[in-house]
């Protein structure tokens, strides 16, 4: 379903929009939009952290501001990582990093895939925290989890699929 949400997989019927107008049609407005973050970290294992976050943005069409990258691997609880291999991180680190993606990133939509994997109760905060900001400023923000979410103050929505 987040696949087809984010234009990656056809849908049998219908259509999705944004901003009123197709995702297929109107592809280049929608990915400015939009960060996917799927259940895996897309991230290399052979290149830095400050690498993977450059070249992330940089698909994108985007420069991080180096400035602010060690401020956000710290809000990430990986400070001072910045220049080290990423296959060098723990599963949580490495999912950390992966996150600190959002925090760079202009999009207004964010999808994200079991955003709450390999995160510790702190990781957990953190994040819920940032997805707080990022609906407060009129982002939105659709994601899967298999443990309950609760987003500050924000009401959520939830769909529950059953087999």
């Amino acid at each position: 379903m987040l696949r087809m949400l984010c234009g990656l997989a056809p849908i049998e019927s219908g259509d999705i929009q944004w901003n009123g107008q197709s995702i297929r049609k109107h592809r280049a407005a929608f990915e400015q939009d939009l960060c996917y973050l799927g259940h895996l970290n897309g991230l290399q294992e052979s290149m830095t952290v400050n690498e993977n976050l450059a070249f992330a943005a940089a698909l994108r069409g985007l420069r991080p501001d180096p400035a602010r990258v060690p401020a956000i691997l710290a809000r990430f609880g990986v400070p001072g990582r910045g220049e080290h291999l990423v296959r060098h991180l723990s599963q949580g680190q490495k999912r950390r990093v992966a996150l600190s993606r959002l925090a760079l990133s202009p999009a207004r939509l964010w999808v994200l895939d079991e955003p709450f994997v390999a995160m510790d109760d702190t990781g957990i905060r953190m994040l819920t925290d940032l997805i707080a900001e990022h609906l407060a400023t009129g982002g939105l923000a659709v994601l899967t989890s298999h443990q309950p979410v609760e987003i500050g103050d924000v009401p959520v929505q939830i769909l529950e699929l059953r087999a």
